[in-house]
């Protein structure tokens, strides 16, 4: 669905820039003139370079403090009634993306380790008991199980492994090797599609720029063995989060906003993703808003940009970052949870004050997304001086509790019903 706010995007005030330089604190103020009889706004960002343009923004570095995960700053944990959470794993490391398999073995993602860890919870009281390393691979990250195989996706590579009766794998067989550097957002994730298809999330290498490799920025298709990758879709700056929707079929995914153009802009994105389409990164964001650091090639126009971008079906607070996403398909949560959503929101780090460091519930009604509301918060404390959880990965057990994992402080965290 398009919409064209032409002179909304004009009013987009924001420059991207790539670097913080270590500063905590960042202010740029570019000076802004406009010719007398002019809209001031409407000056800013004109179509085409033959016009100056100008913008002013303000941005910053804050990055609250690393606490540890102990029993006091996890009683400030907060679910709504009638659930309740407590620790499924700790000394993790830096736990990532995670899949569960029809026994219940819980695999764990751990990029900086180069590691899949299985988890098993043989008694059933809500924690896992063993912990096993049972694949090591540099810088692997999304995780998928399909056809009793698991898929595990690196930076440039995607490998598949046997599952063994004991949930051990068997020796991983590279599929793909050839996927794009990874830059900025080398965090790839990967899922299988009603279709029988391999996707595949490759971010940005930048913040905002004209990538000279097509596949970055993109989600790309491809036959379950790797061959016959293609393009599905572009324009996605860094798509992590993914997934179809258990009665339509239809695939949707977050977003992260460009950084740098202020403490709320950009907003993250919730898309429908569709074949062949563009979702306008890094010239448009927003509702048709116009980037003004990274104007469209050649003769087109941010307008003509505009025309065939695909807007957002709902946005959520700038810098939030969402990570992972899965929709709920178990039986534990209350009947109105089927078939919503949960994200994890990482945090921020380029705002004034954080926002995110939380898990929240995506509505959807009638198979479309439709409003956010909390589900897991009070990682921030110390009058948002602190946090003590970065959230990553979300799954969901089969005995129907949600995982969440926490790559700061090595912990999976577990919700439940109160008994």
């Amino acid at each position: 669905m398009k919409e064209k706010k032409t002179n909304e995007g004009r009013r987009s005030v924001g420059r991207v820039l790539r670097s913080a330089g270590g500063m905590l604190a960042l202010v740029l103020v570019i000076a802004v003139s406009c010719k007398e009889g002019e809209d001031f706004w409407d000056s800013m960002i004109p179509e085409t370079d033959k016009e100056t343009t100008t913008a002013q923004v303000a941005g910053y570095v804050f990055r609250p403090a690393l606490a540890p995960a102990n029993e006091a700053n996890e009683r400030q944990l907060k679910v709504p009634s009638g659930f309740q959470v407590s620790k499924f794993a700790e000394n993790m490391g830096q736990p990532r993306m995670m899949v569960v398999s029809s026994s219940g073995r819980v695999y764990v993602s751990d990029r900086e380790a180069g590691t899949v860890t299985m988890l098993m919870d043989a008694d059933g009281n809500g924690m896992a008991e063993s912990s096993k390393v049972v694949a090591t691979i540099k810088q692997v990250h999304g995780l998928s199980i399909y056809n009793g195989k698991i898929y595990m996706v690196a930076v440039n590579e995607v490998y598949v492994a046997d599952m063994n009766g004991d949930g051990s794998l068997g020796q991983p067989k590279m599929l793909i090797s050839d996927l794009p550097d990874g830059g900025q957002h080398p965090n790839r994730t990967i899922g299988f599609g009603p279709d029988g298809m391999m996707y595949l999330t490759v971010g940005s290498t930048c913040n905002a720029c004209a990538e000279p490799n097509p596949e970055n920025a993109t989600i790309l298709r491809a036959n379950a063995d790797g061959s016959n990758r293609k393009i599905y879709a572009k324009g996605l700056r860094n798509t992590i989060g993914f997934g179809w929707h258990p009665e339509t079929g239809e695939l949707w995914g977050l977003d992260h906003g460009i950084d740098w153009l202020g403490d709320n802009e950009q907003e993250e994105e919730v898309n429908q993703i569709k074949q062949g389409a563009d979702y306008g990164w890094p010239y448009i964001y927003g509702n048709g808003k116009y980037n003004p650091a990274d104007r469209p090639k050649g003769d087109t126009t941010y307008q003509q940009y505009l025309q065939k971008t695909t807007l957002p079906t709902l946005t959520y607070q700038a810098h939030s970052a969402p990570i992972g996403m899965v929709f709920y398909t178990g039986s534990q949560f209350p009947a109105e949870y089927k078939n919503d959503a949960f994200v994890a929101m990482r945090g921020s780090w380029n705002r004034s004050s954080p926002v995110g460091y939380k898990v929240v519930r995506l509505h959807f009604e009638n198979g479309k997304p439709v409003r956010f509301d909390d589900f897991l918060t009070g990682f921030v404390i110390d009058n948002n001086r602190s946090h003590f959880g970065r959230l990553a990965g979300l799954a969901v057990h089969t005995d129907g509790s949600l995982l969440v994992s926490d790559d700061t402080n090595g912990v999976i965290y577990r919700i439940s019903r109160q008994p």
